[in-house]
Order: structure tokens, then C-alpha cells, then sequence
């Protein structure tokens, strides 16, 4: 496995599975930015922010849990894709909503563009609208 492909696979699982920045950050520059076309995530500029929000949704959704599905790594642009699904049930506090007990099972991607042997950018692909309305959540 090449460098990054092995530093962003890393990365992803500290990421997903809920460790927060402090986790992430040996993979990642400091400065790392963070993209999304998702109204949910928008406030999100860092991957700092984005990683240091997923221990909360998994409260929300304590049985979440992502399954890496493809990993693909492009040496010339220095950039690693990762898409898998994410699924989980709103059973736990401080969703939008009350619990609904219902389930997401949600398909996206991360592009990790690297710099340096380090994450300097991370574009998540992911359609919110459509989990709010699986989780029952709008």
C-alpha cells in the first residue's frame, strides 16, 4: 500500500468511527480545510471542526458504525478517495428531534487531497437532505 493511501485509511477510521482532532491530527496539517456541499455541514471549515463533531452524532445515533466500501488512491494529484456507508439509529439525545427510532443508511465519500504527506484538504460527498428525511429529522 502507498504512503498515502495507508495515512488516509488511518485517518478515515479515527475520523469516522467518532476519536476526534486529537486522533486525526498526526494524519492531517494543522490547517487542514474542509469542504462540503451539505447545509448541515456548511459551518464546518476545518477538518479539526468536522472531526471534533462526529463523537457528538455518535450520541445521537450510539449504534452508527461506517463500512469502508472502496479505497482508490491516485499518486500523480497526491489524492485518496474513500466511499462508504454510514448507518445508525436515532435512539440517543440531542438530535434535532426527539429520538425517532428510526435508521439512516447513508452513501458518501471522502476526497483527500494531500500535501507533504499530510491530509490538507478533505471534500465530503454526502446528501443531507436525504439522511434528515431517513432519520425522520425534516
Amino acid at each position: 500500500m502507498y504512503p498515502i493511501r495507508e495515512t488516509a485509511l488511518q485517518f478515515f477510521t479515527a475520523c469516522e468511527s467518532g476519536q476526534g482532532w486529537e486522533a486525526c491530527r498526526p494524519y492531517c496539517h494543522d490547517d487542514a480545510s474542509f469542504d462540503v456541499q451539505a447545509e448541515s455541514l456548511a459551518g464546518l471549515k476545518t477538518v479539526a471542526a468536522y472531526s471534533d463533531s462526529i463523537p457528538a452524532l455518535l450520541i445521537t445515533l450510539p449504534d452508527a458504525h461506517y463500512e469502508l466500501q472502496f479505497l482508490s488512491d491516485d499518486q500523480p494529484s497526491q489524492t485518496v478517495v474513500a466511499y462508504a456507508l454510514f448507518r445508525g439509529t436515532h435512539t440517543g439525545p440531542n438530535g434535532p428531534v426527539a429520538p425517532t427510532g428510526r435508521q439512516i443508511d447513508a452513501d458518501y465519500a471522502f476526497v483527500m487531497r494531500f500535501s507533504e504527506g499530510k491530509i490538507a484538504r478533505v471534500t465530503k460527498i454526502w446528501n443531507d437532505a436525504y439522511s434528515a428525511r431517513q432519520l425522520g429529522w425534516g
